[in-house]
C-alpha cells in the first residue's frame, strides 16, 4: 500500500514529466512555426526572382495566404487594406453612397432598388433605370465589385450617374450628394391580422437591438398582441447585438450564450443583464437554411427557455464565433477563436472543419455523434446540425421553368415593362394580375429563349450516358428519343402548368415598381407558406401551448 510519502513523491515527479513534456511540445511547436516561416519566406522570395513571367507580389501574397485560412474554416479570412471599408460595411451596415442597389442584367448595369427617401430615390432613380457611366467611366464589360467602387465615396461628395429609363431612348445625367447610408436590421415591420405583429430582421449590425425594440414597441401600438420574428435568409452578426435582442423576451440574469475556446481566458457566459421589454407575448420565430451565426443564437433561446415555437426548416448550423485582430499595414485577420453554445448546452455548428478530407472537403457531424439535450420544459432537442424547428414546413422551391425566366431576367424586365404602361396599381397586399394580364406575358415571351432542363431530362441523359458505356443504347435508342420529344412537347405547357409560381414572382416583382422593398414584403405574404403556417399556429393557441410543453 502507497504511503502519504510516496504518493506525495509520484505526483511530484508525474507533474515534473508533464511539465517537461509540454515544454518540449512548446518549444518543438515554436520550432516548427519559425521553420516554416523562413521556408515560406524563402519561397515567395524565389517565385518573385525567378519565375518566367511578371508576379504580382500582392497578388501572389494574397492568393497564398487565402489558401491557407480557406483549409481552416470559410470565416477565417485576411482582410487587406484596400478591404477594410467594405467589411466596416459588413459589420456596421452603414457606408457613404447613393443608397441603391445595382446590379448586372444581362450584361447591364441596372438600378435593382432604389431606397426610399435616399439620394437615388429623391434624385429621380427607379428601378429597371440603365445606368451607362459613373463620373464619366463608362460601365461597359465592369462587374458589380467595380461599379460598387465607383458610385462609393465620402459622405458630402457628388457623383455623376448618366442613366437611361426603361424603355428610353435618351439618357440624362444624374448628379447625386453622396450620404452616409445606413442599411436597416428591420427593413420591414407591419401587422399581418388585427393582433398579429410581424417584423423581419435582416442582418446583426450595430442597433440591431434597438431596432428590433422599437418594431416591437410600435407594433404593439398597432394592437399586436403576438409576434412573428422573421430571421430566415439572416447570415448573423455581432454577438452583443443578438445577447441584447433575446434580453427584450427572457427574464433578466438568466444565461443567454457561453462560448470555449482553446486560449481558457476567451471562455465566457453572456448572461442577460437588463430588464426586459415583454416576457409574455406569443412568439413565433421564422427560420430556413440561411438562416445562420447570430440568428441561431436567438432562435436557440427562444427555443431553450420555451419562449417561443420555431417555424420552416432546419437553420445553417454555424456555431463558430470570430474575432477581428489588427496585422501590420493597417490590414486584419478575421479568425474563428470560439464555438458558441446555448442555454441548453448545445453548440449548433453542422460541419465539422477539424476533420478535413484528403481532397479538402468537409462532412456534417455524424447523427450517431449528436447529443440530445433539454429544453426549459423538457423537451429534447439535439446539437451538431443547426436549429431544428418545431413547425417544419417544406421549403419552397422552383420549378425549372420559373428559374429559366428568373435567370435570364424576364420576370424583372416584364415588371418594368408593365409599369411602364401602368401608372398605378392597387395596394401591395391587394394587387394580383388578372388572367388576360398573364397572357399577355405569356405572349411576350413568344420569340424569347428561355431553355432549360429538367429533372426528368437530366435522368434521362444519364440513362442514355449509361446505356452507351454499356452496349444497350441500341436497343432502347428508339424509346430514349420518344421520351425526348413527348418531354419537349410537355415543356410547351409548362407556361400553364405553373402559371400560379410564375404569377405570384411577377405580382411580387411588379408591385416593387411602385411600393419598392417594403411593397414586395407585403406582396410576398400570400404566397409565403412558412408564414402562413405561422398564422395557423396562431389561430390555435391551444396547440402553440402543447408545444412548449412538449406534446404536439
Amino acid at each position: 500500500m502507497m504511503t502519504k510519502k510516496n504518493r506525495l513523491i509520484a505526483f511530484v515527479l508525474t507533474l515534473a514529466v508533464f511539465s517537461s513534456v509540454f515544454a518540449f511540445s512548446y518549444k518543438d511547436r515554436l520550432f516548427e512555426i519559425q521553420k516554416n516561416i523562413d521556408i515560406f519566406t524563402t519561397l515567395y522570395r524565389e517565385v518573385n526572382r525567378s519565375y518566367v513571367d511578371e508576379v504580382n507580389p500582392n497578388t501572389l501574397m494574397k492568393t497564398g495566404i487565402d489558401a491557407m485560412l480557406n483549409s481552416l474554416d470559410p470565416y477565417t479570412n485576411y482582410i487587406a487594406e484596400d478591404q477594410i471599408e467594405n467589411y466596416r460595411t459588413m459589420t456596421t451596415g452603414q457606408y457613404g453612397g447613393i443608397g441603391a442597389l445595382v446590379g448586372n442584367r444581362n450584361g447591364k448595369t441596372i438600378i435593382i432598388m432604389p431606397y426610399l427617401d435616399l439620394p437615388a430615390y429623391q434624385s429621380g432613380l427607379r428601378i429597371g433605370d440603365e445606368v451607362l457611366k459613373i463620373d464619366g467611366i463608362s460601365l461597359e464589360g465592369k462587374d458589380s465589385d467595380e461599379v460598387s467602387k465607383l458610385i462609393k465615396g465620402q459622405a458630402g461628395s457628388k457623383v455623376k450617374l448618366e442613366v437611361k429609363s426603361y424603355g428610353g431612348k435618351e439618357s440624362r445625367e444624374v448628379s447625386i450628394s453622396r450620404e452616409n447610408i445606413k442599411i436597416p436590421n428591420v427593413p420591414y415591420q407591419g401587422m399581418v391580422s388585427s393582433e398579429i405583429g410581424y417584423f423581419k430582421l435582416s442582418e446583426f449590425t450595430n442597433n440591431a437591438s434597438q431596432e428590433v425594440k422599437t418594431a416591437v414597441e410600435e407594433l404593439k401600438k398597432q394592437g399586436a398582441k403576438k409576434l412573428v420574428i422573421d430571421l430566415r435568409g439572416n447570415p448573423g452578426g455581432l454577438l452583443n447585438e443578438s445577447i441584447n435582442i433575446c434580453n427584450l423576451f427572457i427574464p433578466r440574469d438568466l444565461e443567454v450564450v457561453s462560448t470555449k475556446s482553446k486560449i481558457e481566458e476567451w471562455n465566457k457566459t453572456y448572461r442577460s443583464l437588463n430588464e426586459p421589454l415583454d416576457t409574455e407575448i406569443p412568439i413565433i420565430v421564422l427560420i430556413n437554411g440561411r438562416s445562420a451565426s447570430a440568428s441561431e443564437i436567438v432562435s436557440g433561446v427562444i427555443q431553450d427557455y420555451d419562449r417561443g415555437v420555431l417555424v420552416g426548416q432546419t437553420s445553417f448550423g454555424k456555431g463558430l464565433v470570430q474575432t477581428t485582430r489588427p496585422l501590420s499595414y493597417n490590414s486584419q485577420l478575421k479568425v474563428t477563436t470560439a464555438k458558441y453554445y446555448t442555454p441548453s448546452g448545445r453548440c449548433i455548428q453542422a460541419l465539422d472543419y477539424t476533420h478535413r478530407k484528403e481532397d479538402g472537403s468537409v462532412d456534417k457531424f455524424a447523427d450517431s455523434l449528436r447529443t440530445a439535450f433539454k429544453t426549459k420544459n423538457g423537451r429534447v432537442v439535439y446539437d451538431g446540425a443547426g436549429i431544428y424547428p418545431d413547425i417544419s414546413v417544406n421549403a419552397q422551391t422552383q420549378s425549372p421553368i420559373a428559374a429559366a425566366l428568373n435567370n435570364k431576367n424576364y420576370i424583372f424586365e416584364y415588371a418594368s415593362e408593365y409599369a411602364s404602361k401602368h401608372p398605378s396599381i392597387s395596394t401591395a397586399k391587394e394587387f394580383e394580375l388578372s388572367e388576360a394580364e398573364y397572357q399577355a406575358f405569356v405572349n411576350w415571351l413568344k420569340g424569347k429563349d428561355y431553355d432549360y432542363t429538367t429533372d426528368v431530362e437530366k435522368s434521362l441523359e444519364e440513362l442514355e450516358a449509361k446505356a452507351k458505356k454499356e452496349k444497350y443504347y441500341e436497343g432502347i435508342q428508339a424509346q430514349i428519343q420518344s421520351l425526348r420529344s413527348k418531354i419537349a412537347s410537355s415543356k410547351i405547357q409548362d407556361l400553364g402548368l405553373y402559371k400560379n409560381e410564375i404569377k405570384a414572382m411577377l405580382e411580387v416583382e411588379i408591385v416593387a415598381r411602385y411600393y419598392l422593398e417594403k411593397g414586395q414584403t407585403e406582396a410576398f405574404f400570400r404566397h409565403d407558406e412558412d408564414l402562413k403556417a405561422a398564422l395557423a399556429l396562431f389561430n390555435d393557441m391551444e396547440r402553440y401551448y402543447k408545444i412548449l410543453k412538449g406534446n404536439k
